[in-house]
């Protein structure tokens, strides 16, 4: 019907590319101006949103179940390495 509308695939593809790309220049404005927030503080946290993407991904592409909570586990040790980062901190 409407051939010109990405799919969902496409979506999440797109989404995970550009997540990527903001990791990319992020990471390179800090290490080449000093400026913007250092890598510790958000790499985690980006790393948690992509594996939650890969695993919606998977899950709507069909993928087995095991592909699907391997993401879901790996988005989860990111959030909590990130918790605990934030939390060690803070003092």
């Amino acid at each position: 019907m409407h051939d010109f509308l990405p799919s969902t695939l496409q979506l999440i593809d797109i989404a995970i590319g550009i997540t990527l790309l903001e990791l990319l220049l992020l990471l390179a404005y800090h290490r080449h101006t000093g400026r913007g927030l250092p890598a510790r503080a958000f790499v985690l946290n980006v790393c948690a949103g992509l594996a939650l993407m890969l695993a919606l991904r998977a899950s709507l592409a069909g993928a087995a179940w095991v592909w699907v909570a391997a993401a879901l586990f790996l988005a989860g040790l990111a959030h909590a390495a990130d918790m605990r980062r934030r939390w060690l901190q803070r003092g």
